[in-house]
């Protein structure tokens, strides 16, 4: 069982790695990252709420004092990831981005402690000092930050929309079916990122076309869809299944499988290979993100909350 489970989450990682070459493929067809983006959320949602809603209806019931919560939930933890991981890609490699991204834990590290007075392992600590050593790795400290700023700026925003997503994805309880929750969250962000993405202004016709990146080419329809299906869809229901059936320490590292896979995917489809100091500085990021993430997993959750599961990718 826990092998199936483990495959199931390497597969899901997987998939969610596919989201930042494919929304390249749509930027490179014409896409702005807004619209691309609000076309992941829509087309996702609509999906995802009609395999649901035939397959299991029961998990888009939403008590109604957990609307409020539901709503915070669309617009921070997915509206607000999206979007700014989406545009920090265009300035950024998506190895680079996903490794800011995925800091995320120390953030919640220094949440729990400092706000929730929640006392925590020396292990979180150590994990978020390592976390931030490694970054300034990544991102070349001593030489001034050779990145470009404002990519790192939007990527540390949407790190900070994804410590959201742990802390919220923390506070709900057994009422709440996750994948209910994560199909209401897409349709929401849908909604809340409208009037930035205009999807009344969007040129479908660019779907029509085909995209050349790192010397490949694919067709936006096909990118489009691979982004919805696989990268969305189909990587968070494998996700919320795998995570059900593992402990939050081995999920937290099987997590980190999907930055390894982003910049893999990244390299082989769009040639964005790293340099030593990214690769180097990455593995150093994930071995401290992995140690916060374990314990902050092991702190009490929030007041009145029953933990049944952690939380999935969100690239």
């Amino acid at each position: 069982m826990k092998r199936a489970a483990l495959a199931i989450a390497v597969v899901s990682a997987a998939c969610f790695g596919f989201s930042g070459p494919m929304a390249k493929f749509l930027a490179a067809g014409g896409l702005p990252p807004l619209e691309a983006v609000w076309l992941r959320m829509a087309g996702a949602a609509v999906l995802l709420l009609a395999v649901l809603a035939i397959f299991k209806p029961r998990a888009l019931r939403i008590p109604k004092k957990r609307l409020p919560f539901t709503a915070a939930y669309a617009v921070v933890a997915v509206a607000g990831v999206q979007a700014l991981f989406f545009q920090a890609i265009t300035r950024l490699p998506v190895g680079v981005a996903l490794l800011i991204e995925f800091t995320a834990p120390v953030l919640v590290v220094v949440w729990v402690r400092f706000v929730r007075g929640v006392r925590l392992p020396r292990s979180a600590f150590i994990g978020a000092v390592v976390a931030v050593v490694g970054l300034g790795i990544v991102v070349e400290a001593w030489q001034g930050m050779r990145l470009d700023g404002i990519g790192l700026l939007l990527a540390a925003g949407a790190a900070a929309c994804c410590a959201g997503y742990f802390l919220l994805s923390d506070s709900f309880g057994p009422e709440v079916d996750p994948l209910g929750l994560i199909a209401w969250g897409l349709a929401g962000a849908a909604v809340a990122l409208a009037p930035l993405a205009r999807p009344w202004t969007i040129d479908w016709s660019a779907l029509a076309g085909t995209a050349t990146l790192g010397g490949n080419t694919l067709p936006v329809l096909g990118a489009f869809l691979w982004l919805i299906v696989v990268a969305t869809v189909l990587a968070y229901i494998t996700g919320v299944n795998a995570v059900r059936r593992l402990s939050a320490a081995v999920g937290a590292t099987v997590a980190s499988l999907e930055v390894i896979a982003g910049a893999v995917i990244a390299w082989v489809l769009l040639g964005e290979a790293l340099g030593p100091f990214q690769i180097v500085g990455g593995l150093i990021v994930i071995t401290g993100a992995i140690l916060a993430q374990r314990a902050t997993a092991l702190a009490p959750p929030a007041p009145g909350v029953v933990r049944e599961s952690e939380p999935v990718g969100v690239a």
